[in-house]
């Protein structure tokens, strides 16, 4: 691999294939340019090495040699190396452990439903008792349990988005840039009705159109977005 351009053509191809999958990679391209400039400079021929790369990870701009954003980067390059050896079999892949474990990182926790339940519950008795913001907190976290989905994508909702009469749920452009339809449970769709009604009782929409379809951000306006930015449905 000696042909300096080699490395940076490979690189453009890693992130042409990953970015149709609906990646955006800013931050793992800026790491691989880099990585390039750093392989370039130091005269290195032949295939990469684990070695190389660590010590690029050491190497970071501010020359801090901090642990964790050794960690990091060795994190952004690993993938590329492993891919990389379809093509230069002799390419190494850096052990994930050479700085330690990337900061930050806390095991997922899943909810049981009795934790379930009492979250459901320490939701409807917010205040004001029976007023829109508990019953939307309620109503958020029973959807996504029930549903499986993201906070984000929860927030994301528009009421065109839920389909009551045939319980489905639109997720648009989530993870990836992809879409997705999902099925709902018939004691979801009920909930989401009984919502829906309380809601238009309320909370009134307004005379005027908006860019959600003249829907209004109960749930976006509880945790600090704009009304009429999205609509838990």
């Amino acid at each position: 691999m000696n042909d300096r351009t080699y490395l940076q053509a490979k690189v453009d191809d890693y992130l042409a294939e990953r970015r149709q999958l609906g990646f955006d990679l800013h931050r793992m391209e800026y790491a691989l340019r880099s990585l390039v400039s750093y392989v370039e400079r130091s005269g290195h021929e032949g295939a990469l090495t684990a070695d190389l790369m660590t010590e690029w990870a050491r190497l970071d701009k501010k020359q801090s040699h901090l642990p964790a954003t050794g960690a990091r980067r060795i994190e952004v390059v690993r993938p590329f190396a492993r891919w990389l050896c379809q093509f230069e079999p002799l390419t190494q892949v850096p052990d994930e452990s050479a700085f330690g474990p990337v900061p930050g990182r806390v095991a997922p926790h899943i909810y049981r439903e009795d934790e379930i339940v009492a979250l459901l519950g320490a939701a409807r008795d917010m205040k004001p008792k029976g007023g829109l913001r508990a019953a939307t907190f309620e109503t958020l976290f029973g959807l996504i349990a029930s549903a499986g989905l993201r906070v984000s994508e929860a927030l994301a909702l528009l009421d065109s988005d839920v389909d009551l009469k045939v319980g489905a749920l639109t997720v648009r452009l989530s993870k990836c840039k992809k879409s997705r339809r999902l099925p709902l449970h018939p004691s979801t769709v009920l909930s989401l009705a009984r919502y829906r009604e309380l809601r238009s009782r309320q909370c009134p929409p307004p005379q005027k159109p908006t860019s959600s379809s003249a829907l209004r951000s109960i749930a976006g306006a509880t945790v600090g977005r704009a009304p009429g930015t999205s609509g838990l449905s």
